[in-house]
């Protein structure tokens, strides 16, 4: 595995901002050559499937990069050295107005590891109990309840395009059969 390791020789930050940070880094290939990597630091994410009554709680907002409304899993960015089953508890009752009962971890991936360090963790929420819904204040979310099969089915017809949902939708399957 050495002979694909790359080894950062240089890095200059291109653009600090408060979610992320790019910088271009000079690398090392182990044969000698040099390259360049323009890499977006993330400090992490979680993404949340709650399911309520054979439901998935999903959000539509709009995603400016993507130029259109998106459903959605609720989800968010990790703040400071929080723990992730904290992260997703938080994020669930911000986004959706509910508190889990029961978190379960069910894995982690890389988003794009090919420019990105952004890793979410996925849970599925079960047990779920009202809280009160208190989004960002930059943040428009409608909550939307769809049942497990026609996610299903959304999804594998193309309908779901948010890659942590369609993921951790079914990273969660196996739990919900």
């Amino acid at each position: 595995m050495d002979e694909l390791k790359e080894e950062v020789i240089a890095s200059e930050e291109i653009f600090r901002g408060r979610i992320l940070h790019l910088h271009v880094d000079k690398v090392r290939l182990a044969d000698g050559t040099v390259s360049q990597r323009e890499v977006v630091e993330h400090r992490g994410a979680v993404c949340i499937v709650p399911v309520k009554e054979g439901h998935v709680l999903l959000v539509r907002q709009f995603r400016l990069p993507a130029g259109k409304v998106l459903l959605e899993a609720p989800a968010g960015t990790l703040e400071g050295d929080e723990p992730i089953d904290q992260a997703a508890a938080r994020e669930l009752e911000e986004e959706t107005g509910y508190r889990a009962g029961r978190l379960h971890f069910l894995g982690a991936f890389y988003v794009a590891p090919g420019y990105s360090s952004e890793k979410i963790h996925a849970f599925l929420a079960t047990e779920l109990t009202d809280g009160e819904a208190h989004a960002d204040h930059d943040e428009r979310l409608q909550p939307v309840s769809v049942p497990i099969e026609e996610l299903h089915r959304q999804i594998l017809r193309g309908e779901i395009e948010d890659a942590k949902t369609i993921a951790s939708f079914f990273m969660a399957l196996p739990k919900l059969a």
